[in-house]
């Protein structure tokens, strides 16, 4: 799969298929956009570090965190806007979701403050963004609550893990292990994630 998407990673396509991926996951969770983008900044970072891509092993890596990033938020803006005119049938579909339930809750306790940390933290958590996304949408929140901080947790999430991908590849090089290594390091945060998204609100919060 590395030798796959090295090849890859040397032509434009890396951009459209981690751009597509990325898009659609909020849609289909399943798809390993995390993985993808990880694989294929491992592989641009273990490429520049044996010197047959040093001038460009950078550049790659920026454009794909910038792809990464800008798919990621144009999904949660897609989501959010299909939600938003989902009418009664997707409110009664959440309201026999205790999950989603409980996130549109939270999403909502959150942005009313002014602070939107929990679309951040959900970026991260497994399907945590289409969560958010489709509960922000269906609660009817004013578009400038949300967005600003599906930017933050779009740029957030493409920088980490393109992260994880660029120091995995220069240490341990183009390889399985570096790639293992990064992965679980997202699998890790998501979970980290999920936890956090899934503590109940403190009572001063449901007071207030």
């Amino acid at each position: 799969m590395l030798e796959s998407v090295g090849a890859l990673t040397s032509s434009p396509w890396i951009y459209a298929v981690v751009t597509l991926s990325v898009l659609l996951d909020v849609f289909l969770p399943v798809l390993p956009s995390g993985v993808l983008v990880i694989t294929a900044a491992t592989t641009a970072a273990g490429s520049a570090e044996a010197g047959a891509a040093t001038q460009t092993g950078h550049a790659d890596l920026f454009a794909l965190a910038a792809c990464a990033a800008t798919a990621s938020v144009l999904g949660d803006l897609i989501a959010y806007r299909l939600a938003r005119r989902g009418g009664a049938r997707l409110e009664r579909a959440i309201a026999r979701s205790r999950r989603l339930t409980r996130a549109q809750e939270r999403l909502g306790i959150a942005l009313s403050r002014g602070g939107g940390g929990l679309v951040v933290i959900a970026r991260f958590a497994p399907a945590g963004r289409s969560v958010v996304s489709l509960g922000a949408g269906a609660a009817h929140r004013r578009i400038r609550e949300f967005l600003p901080w599906s930017a933050l947790a779009g740029v957030a999430w493409a920088t980490y893990s393109v992260g994880l991908g660029y120091f995995g590849g220069q240490w341990l090089g183009a390889t399985w292990l570096g790639t293992a290594v990064s992965v679980l390091a997202l699998f890790a945060a998501g979970g980290l994630a999920a936890y956090v998204m899934k503590r109940p609100e403190p009572a001063s919060a449901s007071a207030s």
